[in-house]
């Protein structure tokens, strides 16, 4: 499984804590060690979006693929 692979595997087992608060995921594309996602329903417009994402989802996806530098929100 190549690194891309496992991120949108990390992402596929993330998507239902998300769903379960009104909001969603999805993967955009995995480029220069950042991976691009786009946070979606009620996590679009969230105040905690940037704790959502960089406390959760990013540490979640570096832990398992240390090669990520970042996790960056395309809005």
């Amino acid at each position: 499984m190549n690194e891309e692979e496992k991120i949108k595997e990390i992402i596929n087992k993330l998507r239902p804590y998300l769903i379960g608060d009104g909001g969603d995921i999805e993967f955009i594309k995995y480029e220069n060690n950042i991976v691009y996602i786009k946070m979606l329903g009620a996590c679009a417009g969230c105040a905690l979006i940037d704790y959502t994402l960089k406390d959760g989802i990013e540490i979640a996806i570096k832990e398992e693929v240390p090669g990520v530098k970042e996790v960056i929100n395309v809005s």
